[in-house]
């Protein structure tokens, strides 16, 4: 059977994300990248689990993305952590940046990947940061639900 889902290559995952935030509104960007970033990537080569998007004055900048340097690419190689810009409608941009500004939101990657197209995209969250209590808070549900399962497969 074929499935509805879109088929796609994801490269890396900012799992550390969803427990210090809390993910509110997700958006697909795409990423300005140069020829040997998108080769590092197509190998699977990446890290956004320190990364973080800021604005820089009208545009959103993905900061601290780390794509190691492509290795047949000798001398023309790229910055490993340099800025990237990220490409979205004008009418995205502002309300991100507005969030941000006025809400106090932060703008976190949650997930870089390759599309059915093999075009390099990334999904980015409006987000909440989670104060301590929270944190145990979701961790005590997380070890209440593994028990629960535990306990119901054991008696059957």
């Amino acid at each position: 059977m074929a499935s509805d889902k879109p088929k796609m290559k994801v490269i890396a995952e900012n799992r550390r994300a969803r427990f210090d935030y809390f993910l509110e509104d997700f958006t697909e960007a795409g990423i300005q990248l140069l020829g040997t970033e998108i080769k590092a990537l197509r190998d699977g080569r990446a890290n956004i689990a320190e990364s973080y998007v800021a604005p820089e004055g009208r545009e959103l900048v993905l900061i601290n993305a780390d794509i190691p340097p492509y290795k047949q690419a000798n001398r023309f190689n790229h910055e490993p952590r340099r800025h990237r810009k990220l490409l979205l409608h004008r009418r995205q941009i502002d309300r991100m940046i507005g969030a941000v500004q006025r809400e106090g939101r932060t703008i976190v990657p949650v997930k870089l990947y390759l599309n059915e197209a093999g075009k390099a995209k990334i999904e980015i969250a409006l987000a909440k940061g989670k104060k301590i209590h929270d944190k145990r808070e979701a961790s005590a549900e997380r070890d209440w639900q593994r028990d629960k399962a535990r306990l119901l497969k054991e008696r059957g």
